[in-house]
């Protein structure tokens, strides 16, 4: 049996199996400065098979880069020794909700959904820090010394790494964010499902830098748009109003995975019967536009043709093919207007009946709120003030989401107050939605000095908890069914044994024949497998006694795993009979070396393609 790797891909080592595949001839292998024999790229031989100019040293080329890009690239690939712990007392529904709250680093939880969740999020929806210079943000794994930044209130992480705050004053200011950012805007694309999008809020003050980043990592052809969000109707001072300009609006960046995938947004229905304002040759119609731009990714030379004798205007071309177009001239459902040719759209040309409200670009705030609308949902839901400015409204996030179907997983790793939980599950109250929600929040204590720690919240994360919850009842009330299971992130569950050949005695043999942790449950033990095997971390959990061994089935036994010590030759039958896709057990659970040696023929008697991995 294999032993699980428990801990995340190395995204480098994946990237490079990938070049060595399209690219086998380049692979090579050469001395490191260890004298280490390493694999290699042999980049002459690469620039041959890609046959075009390769950019190299000190030459002039377009880019976007930043003091410490080159570590944040490291830092999005680099792996980690970590897991997800989950928490029951702190859950709703445990067993039988598919949401999931974890608490922790966003960058670190990222990497650890990787193997589960790749490709799988149709949608992301980020509000993170504006970079103000008072909001908070993660660990900063650039700082040289601690002199360098002000920490805030000294807060530190389980592992005692300081959390810092950008100020404006330092000389970093942007780059600092911008390698918070870039890793975890390139972890989020791979979690994307192919035809799922990413929106993310931000203000002028970085936006220029995020465009940059995305159209770096989505790519600039994938770029939907940018909503504009009337985020307040009065001004921010008015004393100070008539002194300058009054920010009133906040961008929503849009980007695809891959834009040709998007086949629209569902837009929203409109009552009444479709208009037809114009008199076409055949009786009342409307005029559609045949053209479209001829630049880039669009030229099409053969889509430029004569219809009625006129050609595309300069830099278009149709949007028909010539023998559609010939058809539509034969039953006079084309015609000149304006100078432009269109085609003429009657009634019993419609194949959907139906009108729809365009997805317009500017959602103001007679239509979703604005962040003071934010501010009084959370405070009237928590039934007390709780020091939040600046929460978006839920009716927003519930605006965006809408366009994109009703059954879906939405993920959020600035999740903060949890907005966002609160308004897919008000969405699904209100059109039979079945989405579902990840939400991520590192757990950033409260001031000691704000309402939220004097409401009793003592992180952002238990006051994200409790608004769940409330919400939870406001929308379905009590016995709903509804919940969310709360994980936590923490150091994997292996113990961490280093020594040197002088150390080595029997101590030490005692402690490695046992490699996990004391304080780890069996429980604790089933997530990291489920991370490591990529098993949706909400999948349903049975657990069983099996010949007196505690037993988990997940997901209607597709992995079944079992961590109690001297497991006889009974439980491994009873186990290979289920006939799960996976089973999984600690390496020194089996009883003795009889039932070790029977094992595999038991296996391979009742359940041969099953795939066993041990601790």
């Amino acid at each position: 049996m294999d032993k699980l790797k428990m801990h995340t891909p190395n995204k480098a080592d994946e990237n490079f199996k990938k070049l060595a595949a399209l690219f086998p001839n380049a692979v090579t292998e050469t001395i490191n400065e260890n004298c280490e024999v390493v694999r290699a790229i042999d980049k002459d031989v690469l620039m041959q098979e890609i046959s075009c100019k390769v950019v190299d040293g000190n030459e002039e080329r377009y880019q976007f880069t930043w003091p410490d890009k080159k570590k944040s690239v490291l830092l999005a690939n680099a792996p980690i020794a970590k897991t997800l712990r989950p928490c029951r007392i702190e859950s709703v529904n445990f067993d039988n909700t598919e949401n999931l709250y974890i608490e922790g680093d966003n960058l670190e939880v990222l990497k650890l959904l990787q193997e589960t969740y790749l490709g799988k999020i149709k949608v992301i929806y980020i509000d993170p820090p504006y970079n103000t210079g008072k909001d908070f943000l993660y660990k900063d794994n650039y700082a040289v010394s601690t002199a360098e930044y002000l920490d805030n209130s000294n807060q530190q992480d389980e592992d005692g790494n300081k959390l810092y705050q950008h100020t404006e004053s330092d000389g970093r200011f942007h780059s600092k964010w911008l390698c918070d950012m870039y890793p975890r805007i390139r972890l989020s694309k791979d979690l994307l499902a192919d035809d799922g999008v990413i929106f993310i809020s931000i203000d002028e003050k970085e936006y220029h830098n995020l465009r940059k980043i995305c159209d770096e990592v989505f790519g600039e052809k994938n770029h939907i748009g940018d909503l504009v969000w009337e985020a307040t109707t009065q001004p921010i001072n008015a004393g100070t109003a008539k002194f300058g300009l009054q920010k009133k609006t906040e961008p929503i960046l849009l980007y695809a995975k891959n834009k040709s995938n998007i086949v629209g947004f569902e837009l929203e229905e409109v009552e009444g019967k479709l208009n037809y304002p114009h008199q076409g040759k055949c009786g009342p119609c409307r005029f559609e536009i045949i053209e479209k731009s001829d630049s880039g990714d669009y030229s099409r030379p053969s889509m430029k043709f004569p219809i009625l004798g006129q050609y595309p205007r300069d830099g278009k071309r149709w949007q028909i093919g010539e023998d559609t177009a010939r058809l539509l001239e034969k039953h006079g459902k084309v015609e000149i207007v304006d100078g432009i040719v269109k085609k003429a759209v009657y009634p019993e040309d419609e194949i959907d009946k139906k009108q729809y409200k365009p997805f317009w670009s500017l959602l103001t705030a007679e239509l979703v709120g604005t962040a003071q609308t934010g501010k009084d949902e959370l405070n009237k839901l928590m039934g007390t003030p709780v020091g939040f400015d600046t929460v978006k409204p839920t009716q927003l996030i519930k605006k965006l989401l809408s366009y994109l179907g009703k059954d879906y997983c939405v993920l959020d790793f600035f999740s903060g107050s949890g907005t966002t939980a609160q308004a897919i599950m008000e969405l699904n109250k209100e059109d039979g939605g079945t989405r579902k929600f990840i939400m991520v929040q590192i757990p950033e204590k409260c001031d000691e000095n704000s309402d939220a720690f004097k409401a009793g919240y003592r992180t952002i994360c238990e006051l994200a908890k409790a608004r769940i919850k409330k919400a939870i009842l406001q929308i379905y009330g009590e016995n709903s069914g509804l919940g969310f299971r709360v994980l936590k992130c923490d150091t994997s569950n292996m113990k961490d044994i280093y020594y040197s050949p002088a150390d080595f005695d029997m101590n030490l043999l005692d402690m490695m024949a046992d490699n996990i942790k004391e304080d780890r449950t069996p429980e604790d033990l089933l997530f990291q497998v489920m991370l490591d095997l990529g098993v949706e971390l909400s999948s349903k959990i049975e657990e069983t006694v099996i010949t007196g061994k505690k037993v988990f089935d997940v997901a209607d036994s597709f992995l079944i795993a079992c961590f109690d010590k001297d497991v006889n030759d009974e439980t491994i039958k009873a186990i290979a009979q289920k006939q799960p896709h996976y089973f999984v057990m600690r390496d020194s659970s089996l009883a003795n070396d009889s039932v070790a040696a029977n094992f595999e023929q038991i296996f391979a008697a009742y359940s041969p393609n099953t795939v066993r991995k041990v601790l």
